[in-house]
């Protein structure tokens, strides 16, 4: 039982770790704050009742194939009801938990409201949360609630340090993002990363370039070939530095911060980077962060400890500074006070109640934490040898993305493709469906826009690279559009067709490529591009309102 308390039991009196804490629950109550953001102006033309992929019509698919099993599969609020109100309260709902996170007012509860809100919306999002870095945020969130203080404002927490097994699992998520992306790129086979090749076009083919990527881009080979080997000498070897002694951890903060913020300044992930960030400050201590705090943020070390012995005092007999006599008269009469007081306290539940409490929170936190890390390393093993290990744990974590497998970049894209769509009266005349964040027009420059998440836009990357067979969401957008709908509208930067729907609509594939430098002085554009044909069916509304196909795409050669 002590090993137990050691490992998952908060020890008050600890003096390491507050600081470094402190600085990542505000850092993960504003990448929260970013998620719930970006989702409240996209979430009703995603799944809403007239978005994409309507969470509705999925919940009842759910219900139909497993019955009230679903629930388990499908662990979200939406449950209750999926229209409109519902679906934009959870994000307001999320957003205000995540600033009162970040204000300091009760962590606790504001960590376990966002997880519950953003659970809500990845378990019902279907292809548009498919993104590891759901998982990274879902993960680091409930790990927290174990690691965060108590109370309603605890400021640093000093009465309620984080535990050991909290704070190493917090670490230990943040050693596996970078891991098992190493391995994932080694154990995929793609010659790019053997070969040393694999970044030569990764600034211009991922999902949302930056304009400092196409910077980037045009850097020698060499250039590209170190930061390749880098990447993999990372992934695989420094990281590891982690779990090694003070200094080492040090070195490695110094490594994999710049490290993350070039990434950030070069290609637009989200709140992915920002979250690896963020979990790296705690490879710090309170030593070392001491030195850049505001004197009134640092505990007053002293002051606790003259308090501490004051107290002390304060509960020293009176008298023992007398002969010896009174003191033994004083000591027997203390006693006898403290023999009544112990009669009382055992006609009194709370205390026990107290302990009894604190014993099965202890065991539960035990117990999940334990889950955790055994579900974490079998995913890991696997990547490497797929070992005979029981699975149930495994998989019945899955619904709620606690316990993840990642592989960022494990087979590199090896063209840069975009889906767009058109609309037209008469068939002759194409009007185009500008989009927010996507590279579309040659001359606009591709912009920073992380850690907002535009999921749109993102899965049609993904999309491109697939086929419309593959990809509903195609299908469905040119649906919604010949409709009208007004929240998947929302998900454009304009409407064409302000008065009234088109009469068609079709998705075509385009191929881009960076522009050279000498090409950007003499036009202007970032972008060059050739038209690769149509990506998905032409649909038209007809009179009756009934959709049909006009046109159906030719057969494309695959697409990597």
């Amino acid at each position: 039982m002590s090993a137990v308390r050691w490992l998952f039991a908060s020890e008050p009196g600890a003096t390491n770790g507050l600081l470094p804490r402190w600085i990542f629950l505000r850092a993960l109550g504003l990448i929260y704050y970013s998620a719930f953001f970006s989702l409240v102006f996209q979430i009703k033309g995603l799944i809403g009742p007239q978005g994409i992929l309507p969470a509705g019509e999925y919940l009842h698919a759910v219900t139909g194939q497993f019955g009230r099993v679903g629930y388990w599969y499908a662990p979200t609020l939406l449950w209750l009801s999926s229209g409109r109100h519902m679906l934009t309260a959870i994000c307001w709902v999320g957003m205000i938990a995540s600033l009162l996170l970040v204000l300091d007012l009760w962590p606790r509860g504001m960590l376990a409201i966002c997880f519950a809100c953003f659970l809500s919306f990845v378990s019902a999002a279907q292809d548009f949360s498919g993104y590891q870095s759901d998982g990274m945020l879902l993960e680091a969130g409930f790990i927290s609630l174990f690691c965060a203080p108590g109370g309603f404002r605890p400021r640093l927490g000093e009465a309620s340090p984080p535990s050991r097994a909290s704070w190493f699992l917090l670490l230990w998520e943040c050693f596996r993002i970078y891991f098992e992306s190493g391995v994932a790129k080694i154990m995929g086979g793609d010659p790019q990363w053997r070969n040393f090749t694999a970044l030569d076009e990764y600034y211009q083919n991922g999902p949302l370039p930056t304009w400092i990527g196409w910077y980037m881009q045009h850097g020698p080979h060499w250039f590209h070939a170190a930061t390749s080997f880098g990447t993999l000498a990372l992934e695989l070897g420094l990281v590891w530095m982690m779990f090694l002694p003070r200094r080492f951890r040090m070195v490695c903060f110094c490594i994999v911060t710049p490290w993350q913020i070039g990434i950030i300044l070069s290609a637009n992930y989200t709140f992915l980077n920002y979250l690896v960030l963020a979990l790296g400050f705690l490879l710090l201590d309170d030593k070392l962060l001491e030195r850049f705090v505001p004197e009134r943020w640092k505990r007053s070390e002293g002051r606790a400890e003259s308090d501490g012995k004051g107290s002390q005092a304060k509960e020293q007999p009176a008298g023992l500074d007398l002969p010896l006599q009174e003191t033994l008269q004083d000591r027997k009469f203390l006693g006898a006070l403290e023999v009544k007081r112990e009669a009382s306290s055992e006609r009194h539940w709370q205390p026990a109640l107290h302990k009894q409490w604190a014993a099965l929170t202890l065991a539960m936190m035990a117990m999940m934490l334990s889950w955790i890390f055994y579900a974490t390393a079998v995913e890991m093993i696997w990547m490497v040898k797929p070992l005979e290990l029981p699975t149930t744990p495994v998989s019945a974590l899955e619904p709620f993305r606690i316990a993840n497998r990642y592989g960022l970049f494990a087979i590199m894209t090896r063209g840069r493709y975009e889906i767009e769509f058109q609309g037209s009266d008469d068939g002759q005349k194409w009007l185009v469906y500008p989009f927010r964040f996507k590279p579309q027009d040659p001359a606009k420059a591709p912009g920073i826009y992380a850690p907002y998440q535009p999921r749109f836009d993102w899965n049609l990357w993904f999309a491109s690279l697939s086929t419309w067979r593959e990809e509903p969401i195609v299908p469905r957008t040119e649906q919604a559009l010949l409709r009208g709908s007004g929240d998947v509208l929302q998900l454009f930067a304009g409407n064409p067709f302000p008065k009234a729907p088109p009469r068609q609509v079709r998705a075509m594939l385009w191929q881009y490529w960076f522009a050279e430098p000498e090409e950007k002085r003499a036009t202007g554009r970032w972008w060059r591009r050739e038209q690769l044909g149509l990506y998905a069916p032409t649909l038209e509304r007809e009179a009756d309102g009934r959709i049909v196909v006009l046109q159906w795409p030719q057969m494309v050669e695959p697409r990597e």
